[in-house]
């Protein structure tokens, strides 16, 4: 049987790429600062002769990071645990949440810097009291436009940690905001701790440590200095969190305990929203 002529037999002819370079017998000059324009099955793409990264390449990077991003397979369907705790990391953009929760969840750290779009989460499984806890935490993010999504998911969090940016003015002086927005959108015994992190930045610290443990007490909040480049107090953190709010639940059993009364028969209704970022310590 004839083929129709002018169809590709290949489908990957077809399809092509948007950023991949045609084979060329063509060699780029080697002036540097010009651009080179290549061409493509459709459009065109621009390269920097002196760039050592092609955009294809930073794409791919980024697509990588991103899968990394994902919560634990085993974990997210893990259905055998006690309680299920539902914590929110908060605070300015760029003060390092997502740093903070990769190490924390993944032990791993990498400086780039992407700011988060909306919210992400992960999910983690720990053992304390004798219980088998598991832990959904959720990265939010610090800009201002993305505030009435964030907010939204305050709702049913049994814990908080508040962070800021030892080496940030404004990061701190903005805690006070962060806390009210606590109170106003969480349940009235949501478990908060302060956060300053990058502490390994001494050299470029502007909040001294007796300025934010007074402040934690004005709030009535718990107060931790931490590194997620350095892994300095990270699960330390988040253990202290969760003993805060087991002990909560104990002082709550024999009433009516919010959230903490029907943890085991919680489930992930908000996973469907997720937003994905790389964001440095």
């Amino acid at each position: 049987m004839r083929k129709p002529q002018g169809r590709a037999e290949d489908p990957g002819a077809l399809l092509g790429s948007a950023c991949t370079p045609q084979p060329s017998n063509r060699r780029a000059p080697a002036t540097t600062g010009l651009e080179i324009q290549y061409p493509l099955n459709s459009g065109s793409c621009t390269h920097k002769a002196d760039s050592r990264v092609s955009y294809c390449q930073e794409m791919a990077t980024v697509n990588d990071s991103r899968l990394l991003q994902q919560p634990s397979q085993k974990d997210a369907a893990d259905q055998n645990f006690d309680y299920m705790f539902k914590l929110l990391i908060i605070g300015n953009s760029s003060v390092g949440k997502t740093s903070f929760l990769f190490r924390y969840a993944d032990d791993s750290f990498t400086p780039a810097f992407v700011s988060t779009v909306g919210i992400d989460f992960k999910v983690k499984t720990v053992f304390r009291n004798n219980k088998r806890i598991k832990l959904q935490i959720w990265d939010t993010a610090g800009q201002e436009r993305y505030r009435t999504i964030t907010t939204a998911y305050y709702r049913g969090a049994m814990g908080f940690l508040l962070m800021y940016d030892v080496t940030n003015q404004d990061s701190f002086s903005a805690v006070q905001d962060w806390a009210t927005q606590i109170k106003t959108y969480s349940w009235d015994n949501a478990q908060v701790i302060l956060v300053g992190n990058k502490c390994d930045l001494e050299d470029d610290r502007l909040i001294p440590t007796e300025d934010s443990q007074r402040l934690a007490d004005e709030l009535g909040f718990q107060f931790f200095e931490t590194s997620a480049k350095d892994n300095i107090n990270v699960k330390q953190v988040f253990e202290r969190l969760v003993d805060v709010i087991c002990e909560k639940m104990n002082e709550t059993v024999e009433g009516d305990g919010g959230p903490l009364t029907s943890l085991k028969d919680s489930n992930l209704q908000d996973s469907s929203m997720e937003g994905h970022s790389s964001c440095a310590c």
